[in-house]
């Protein structure tokens, strides 16, 4: 039964580390307080420039929906402003878009000439560290450890307290369920 009630609590060291890593999504408003809108001359590229996106991440749309609405593009379609078959038609004044992968995420406001005036942005996601491949040792490789690192901090206009709470939530959930599964075996 030891044999049983190690493989279950290594399982479960898994699920936890897995929800600390799926905990560390950012909230990015995009425009910041500005939202999004042709109203100010936003710079939505200087905007994402200054942004470090990842797997994971949420974007959000703020716009009054009378007005606005975000059309998820290809690239050919954001270069032309090009409304005429978006791969998706966002329309609620409140949207929050899931980042899924890597690589360029076209957006724009689809309202003629919203785009041509600069209501477009280009949510580019980088391989980063933690899914860039690494390289294999020369030598012996050490003994694989466990290690749960702690986040760095949220970017101070990201919106990090819906993503907080979350993430302890989810954690929370993972070392109750670890907590009675193993009082299950004494």
């Amino acid at each position: 039964m030891a044999f049983a009630e190690r493989v279950v609590a290594q399982a479960l060291l898994v699920v936890m580390a897995a929800l600390l890593q799926l905990s560390h999504a950012t909230v990015y408003k995009v425009g910041d307080s500005a939202a999004w809108t042709i109203i100010g001359n936003i710079d939505y590229k200087q905007w994402a420039a200054s942004k470090t996106f990842q797997v994971g991440d949420i974007i959000l749309f703020e716009y009054n929906a009378q007005f606005h609405n975000v059309m998820r593009v290809t690239h050919q379609m954001y270069r032309a402003c090009n409304a005429s078959a978006p791969l998706a038609t966002y329309t609620t004044g409140n949207d929050s878009i899931n980042i899924t992968t890597k690589g360029h995420h076209f957006f724009f406001c689809g309202i003629p000439g919203h785009c041509q005036a600069g209501q477009k942005v280009d949510i580019n996601v980088l391989r980063t560290p933690e899914t860039a491949p690494t390289p294999a040792p020369s030598g012996p490789s050490p003994p694989s450890v466990l290690s749960v690192g702690v986040p760095a901090p949220s970017p101070s206009d990201a919106i990090s307290s819906k993503a907080s709470k979350g993430s302890f939530s989810k954690l929370g959930l993972a070392m109750t369920v670890f907590a009675v599964l193993l009082s299950g075996f004494h």
